[in-house]
This record gives C-alpha cells, structure tokens and sequence, in this order.
C-alpha cells in the first residue's frame, strides 16, 4: 500500500520538477525553434514518468547466515501492534479524486458530442453539424473528423476556410487528439497536483500556437487572412477535454501576437529535434539514476551450501562474508508487549567490505524492528565478494529473528 503511495508522491516531484524546467526554458525554445519545438519539448512529461518504472541495475544478491537477537520473556500480554489507517486512507481520497476528475472529463466529451447535432458530410471531406457548441474542431480520437458548424460557409470566406481545415488536418497529422487523451489521464492521476492546471493549460496553448505555426510556415503571406478568421470565431462555449478547437478565445491575443512576431527560426528542425530529444533524455536519466537500487527478487540459497561453494568456485566469484556482525537491540516497546518478529534485510557491500544502502525486504509485523535492524546492520563488516580475485561491490540477503527468551529474565 506504501508503496504505491511512495510511487506516487516520486512521481508527483519529478513531474514538478519538469513543469518548472520547461517553464524555464521555454523562452530560449521559443527563439531558437519557434512555437512548434516549444510544444515538442512537452515530450519530456511522458518519457520521464515512463523512465521512473525502468529497473535499475543491482548488485548480486545471496543469502547471509541469520542473525538472531534474543530478549528475556516478559509477563506483560502479548498486543498486536496497529495497523496505521493513514495509507488507506491515502489511498482511497487519491482513487476518488481520480474517479471524479475522469467522470468529468467524460461527461465534458460527451456532451459537446451530442450538442453537435446531425453530422453530414461535405465535399472538402470535413463533416458539418447541425448545431455549433464550439466548432470548427477536430473531434474523435479513434478516427478523428474536422467538424464545422452550420454557418461556416457563410462565416468565413473560401481562402478562411481552406486555412482553418489545413489547421485541423495538422492537428490530426501530428496526432494532437491522442496528445489531449494523454493529457487528460494525467489529471486523472495526478488530480492533486498544484502545478498541473497550469501546466495542462500552457500545453495545450503550445499545441494551438505550434500548428498555427505548422500552418503558416508554407504561406506566411497569408498571415492576415488567418488573424481574420481568428478574430471572426470566438469561443464562448465549453470546450471538449479531447477534442481540438480552432476557436480558443483566452488565448486569442497570444495566437494574434504570434502571427505579427513569425519569422524564420534560429535553429534548423534537425537540430531543434536533437535539442528536445537530449533534453528530454538527460532529465529521465537523471530522474532514474535517483530512485536508487531496488530490491530484486531474492536468490534463495542454503547458507552453508553458499559457504561451502566459495572455496571450489574462488576463480570464478566468492560470495561476501560476514566480519562482524553484532546482533541489534531488542525495541523497547517490543520488549514490553512480549512480541517477536522478523525481518529480512538487503545488505550492499562495497569492494572494501563496508555496509552501504539497507534495505527492508520484509518484516514481520511490520513497522517494529525495522528500525534497530537497519541501524545494526550498517555497523556491520564484510570481507568483501571477490571476483577473479579482486573485491568487488555485491549485495547480501540477511535475515534477522527477534524472540523472546523463554528461560526467564538475565540475572
């Protein structure tokens, strides 16, 4: 349970961490690429939420001998520890926040759908409603249609027209709809994070002025043609979460300004890609490379098998064995209610035989003696594992058993 939480809340950092980084560099895209490579760096959200589910490369993990720490018996009863109601509790405010931003998201899709009337087919292959809660707009994400209200013919002159179909058919081109569904399962899960509201609006601003760029990049001489059938189509409608609208009145004046200010970008569309792709990889790794090592599934392995092995097979690779090994503490509060438990422990050694990262791989009950079994096994030494006849760096399972000593209390 913890650990989807854990996942999460990572999660939730570093996408914050990439909001903050394209906010930043946004600017210096915008002038060495143009609007169309400011909205190709988005790219970097999905490819590092991706990158944080990649494993990571661990050390060998074999068996240890078991530690045992032993405490005298205590007359007190014997009480189950609580089980904290917090993750739970976590857990379910996250799943019904999720569920109502996707019900909403759902029924914003489905009533501009049916608001759309009758669709009939035109000539130029687009598809004319019967009704205009927002159009023209590329609607579907299966197969996505240009859609356009009754009144386009009359609204909008032949060349206008022939521009704003070119502007969604570049929109169905570059794939934007599914861009838009990607958008909207990401507020689904991250539903409470700060920054996405803003992020999800500037991303979708950089979608619209990235393909009013894609579309004027081939005529720039028609630039006024195209501010004037901006300015006839203004918004006032609720828009669709998947759906992508030619008409976006808050952004009206950015898309204006971005037509006056067009002009040839600085960096070749080559060397844009290379940008973003660099940009894009080198935040990802950096975000892998700190998770750390995760735990990997345990070599099961007889101990005294292991360390009868090491001497016949000491060319190929020597497992690492224990130095000192003191036994942790007994818990004070798990003295006092009589408990015992266990706990299974993921040892790294260095090459010099020191205890590096500790971590739990299970514990019996859970949340007790974690705590006094990391603590004493970071004080712990090795003769490190040696492969070709050099120390390298290697990993131990080592599984340690509290109990309570039934002969009665130390004199």
């Amino acid at each position: 349970m913890t650990e989807l939480l854990n996942v999460l809340l990572q999660a939730s950092v570093w996408l914050a961490i990439a909001v903050l980084l394209l906010a930043l560099v946004r600017p210096l895209l915008l002038r060495l690429g143009g609007a169309a490579l400011v909205y190709r760096s988005w790219w970097c959200v999905p490819v590092l939420l991706l990158t944080l589910h990649l494993p990571l490369p661990v050390a060998p993990l074999a068996d240890a001998l078991p530690v045992l720490a032993a405490a005298a018996a205590w007359t007190a009863p014997i009480a189950a520890p609580a089980t904290p109601a917090w993750p739970w509790l976590l857990l379910a405010a996250w799943a019904v926040g999720a569920l109502v931003m996707g019900m909403a998201s759902w029924r914003a899709q489905r009533r501009f759908a049916r608001a759309l009337g009758t669709l009939s087919p035109r000539a130029d292959g687009s598809w004319q409603a019967s009704a205009d809660p927002g159009l023209p707009a590329l609607v579907g994400l299966w197969a996505p249609r240009i859609v356009v209200g009754p009144r386009f013919d009359q609204d909008f002159s032949t060349v206008e027209q022939a521009l704003i179909l070119r502007h969604e058919r570049s929109h169905r081109r570059h794939g934007d709809p599914w861009a838009n569904a990607a958008l909207v399962l990401l507020r689904c899960v991250f539903w409470f994070h700060p920054l996405l509201p803003w992020a999800a609006r500037r991303f979708l601003r950089d979608q619209e002025l990235a393909c009013d760029a894609r579309t004027l990049d081939p005529h720039p001489a028609q630039r006024r043609i195209y501010a004037n059938a901006l300015l006839k189509a203004q918004l006032a409608h609720p828009v669709a979460p998947m759906a992508c609208h030619w008409r976006s009145q808050p952004m009206l004046k950015e898309r204006i300004a971005m037509l006056k200010e067009h002009k040839r970008k600085a960096l070749p569309w080559l060397s844009g890609q290379v940008l973003v792709v660099g940009m894009s990889l080198g935040l990802a790794a950096v975000a892998w490379a700190s998770q750390g090592g995760s735990a990997p599934a345990a070599i099961e392995a007889d101990p005294a098998a292991l360390a009868n092995q090491a001497g016949v097979a000491a060319e190929v690779t020597v497992p690492a064995k224990a130095r000192v090994m003191a036994p942790p503490s007994y818990p004070s509060k798990a003295f006092e209610q009589g408990l015992s438990g266990k706990v299974v422990l993921r040892v790294e050694v260095d090459a010099e035989g020191r205890a590096g990262e500790v971590r739990v791989l299970s514990s019996t009950p859970a949340g007790v003696f974690e705590a006094a079994s990391i603590a004493a096994a970071k004080q712990w030494t090795f003769e490190p594992a040696r492969r070709d006849g050099k120390a390298v760096a290697s990993a131990l399972k080592i599984p340690m058993t509290f109990q309570m000593d039934e002969t009665g209390p130390a004199p």
